[in-house]
C-alpha cells in the first residue's frame, strides 16, 4: 500500500485464520436493500461493511512487524483474492486499504477493514490498543479517506520539537493536522527536513498521488482557462474539430478536459459523441495524449469510427478478430483504437502494453 521514504521496519509474519464471525449483538441486522429508518445513506452503509466483514472467514496475515497499528494481507480463500489493510485507529477514514470499494465508497472504511478490527477488538490488547489510539515512535504522513479526502500529518513520539513545529506550520487545516492545498507544493521541502533530522517520517503512497492529481489537476484548469478565455465562445475552438460546436456541446468538452475524467449526462441525440471526440483533441493540443482507446458495445463501433473520420482528421482503428490479431492491432500507432466491453477483461494485459 505504501512506500515509506524513509523506513527501518522489521518485517515479521503472523498467519491466522478466521471460519467467520457474526455480527455484534448490540447491532441488529441491516437490510442491504432498504435503509432502516433513522440512519441516513452514509451510516447504513458503513454498517453494513462492519456487519458482512465481521462474518467473512477471511485469512489475516501481519506483515508489518507491530501488534496492532499494523498492515495485514487479508485473504479471501473463495476468491483468491488479496489486499493490503493499514490499520492506524479506530474511526472511519484511519486505515487504508487496497480493495476497490474501498478507493471509491468514501466511507473510510469497508470489510476487509471491519474484518480487520473484529480480530483485534476481539483481543484484550487490541481492544485496549484501539481505545488509546495510535502512538507511534514515527511520524507519517498519510490520505484520509472519509468525506473529503484530507492529507493528514500524525506525529510520532520520537518526533523532535523543532520538526514538529514545523510540521504544524504546515499542516495547518482546518482542522490542525491537515495540509492546506495551498501548501501541497511545499511537501517536498518538508520532507528533504525531514531526512536531514534523522526522524522517521513514513509518507505513504496514496497520499503523494493524491496531492499529484490535485497539482495536475489545478494545471489542466490553468491551461484551459488560458488558452479559452471566454470558454465555448472562444474562438480558438473554432478549428478544434471539422464542425462548429453548439455552446453546450463546447462547454461539455471544456468541463472533460478542466475535469480530467468526467461524466456527460445529456440526453441521447444531443452529441455526446463529439463532445467526447472534441475533448480528446484538447488533451491531444494541450497535454500530449498520443493514444486514445474507446470502449463501447460492439453495434457501436464503426459508428465511432465513422463520427471520428467525420470530424477530424485522425486514424481510427476498430480492433477485431482472435487475440493474436487483436494484439497486433493494438500496437499499431492508429491515433484512436475502438474495442468492446466483452473482450476488454481479456486485453487488459495487451492494452496495458
Amino acid at each position: 500500500m505504501a512506500d515509506a521514504v524513509k523506513s527501518k521496519r522489521a518485517r515479521a509474519h503472523l498467519t491466522t485464520s478466521s471460519g467467520g464471525a457474526s455480527p455484534s449483538a448490540s447491532e441488529p441486522r441491516l437490510s442491504h436493500l432498504r435503509r432502516p429508518t433513522g440512519l441516513d445513506v452514509r451510516a447504513w452503509q458503513t454498517r453494513l461493511r462492519r456487519q458482512f466483514g465481521r462474518m467473512q472467514p477471511f485469512s489475516l496475515e501481519n506483515i508489518g512487524g507491530e501488534p496492532v497499528f499494523s498492515e495485514y494481507w487479508v485473504s479471501n480463500p473463495k476468491s483468491g483474492s488479496r489486499y493490503r489493510v493499514a490499520i492506524r485507529g479506530a474511526q472511519p477514514g484511519d486505515n487504508f486499504c487496497a480493495c476497490p470499494d474501498f478507493a471509491t465508497n468514501d466511507l473510510g472504511t469497508c470489510k476487509h477493514i471491519e474484518f480487520v478490527l473484529s480480530r483485534l477488538d476481539k483481543k484484550r490488547a487490541g481492544r485496549k490498543a484501539l481505545a488509546q489510539g495510535c502512538h507511534p515512535r514515527y511520524s507519517e504522513i498519510y490520505l484520509k479517506y472519509a468525506g473529503d479526502r484530507q492529507v493528514r500529518f500524525r506525529t510520532g513520539i520520537e518526533c523532535p520539537p523543532s520538526l514538529a513545529k514545523t510540521a504544524a506550520k504546515l499542516f495547518s487545516g482546518p482542522p490542525a493536522g491537515v495540509l492546506p492545498v495551498a501548501h501541497f507544493a511545499k511537501l517536498e521541502a518538508f520532507l528533504a527536513t525531514a531526512h536531514k533530522s534523522e526522524h522517521e517520517v513514513r509518507c505513504y503512497e496514496d497520499a503523494l498521488n493524491f496531492i499529484a492529481q490535485n497539482r495536475d489537476a489545478e494545471e489542466r484548469r490553468r491551461i484551459i482557462n488560458a488558452a479559452y478565455p471566454r470558454g465555448a465562445r472562444s474562438a480558438a475552438l473554432k478549428d478544434l474539430i471539422k464542425t462548429d460546436l453548439y455552446p453546450y456541446q463546447a462547454e461539455g468538452a471544456l468541463f472533460a478536459a478542466r475535469s480530467g475524467r468526467c461524466l456527460i449526462g445529456d440526453e441521447m441525440g444531443l452529441g455526446k459523441t463529439i463532445q467526447a471526440i472534441a475533448a480528446t483533441e484538447l488533451f491531444a493540443r494541450h497535454f500530449g495524449a498520443e493514444r486514445v482507446l474507446i470502449v463501447c458495445p460492439t453495434s457501436l463501433k464503426h459508428q465511432w469510427q465513422r463520427e471520428i473520420a467525420h470530424f477530424t482528421d485522425r486514424q481510427a482503428r476498430v480492433v477485431r478478430g482472435l487475440r493474436v490479431a487483436r494484439e497486433d492491432q493494438y500496437a499499431q500507432t492508429d491515433f484512436y483504437k475502438i474495442t468492446n466491453y466483452d473482450v476488454l477483461s481479456k486485453d487488459l494485459d495487451l492494452i496495458r502494453d
